[in-house]
């Protein structure tokens, strides 16, 4: 959901207006996974009930503040699996 954006590229879909219907539409139309990026996108959604399951993909840098991933009551979680990647 986008407050700026006109257009997206593929493998993407700008949704307008209610978000709770357009998820769940995307959910049924499509097969498998469906991903999202940020704080704002993935609180709404969590409001919601639409998320099955968070994958966090850290990487350690400092550059002031932001938004914190879980803006919300932080859902309750549970680790099911970790990787590390090499570092460069």
């Amino acid at each position: 959901m986008s407050r700026t954006l006109v257009s997206v590229g593929p493998n993407a879909s700008l949704i307008e207006g209610d978000l709770s219907e357009a998820i769940r539409g995307l959910k049924v139309q499509h097969e498998g996974e469906i991903e999202v990026a940020g704080p704002e996108l993935a609180h709404s959604l969590t409001e919601l009930g639409l998320v099955d399951e968070y994958r966090l993909y850290l990487h350690p840098v400092v550059l002031g503040h932001g938004k914190p991933f879980f803006a919300g009551p932080r859902p309750p979680l549970r680790l099911v699996a970790s990787d590390r990647n090499a570092s460069r």
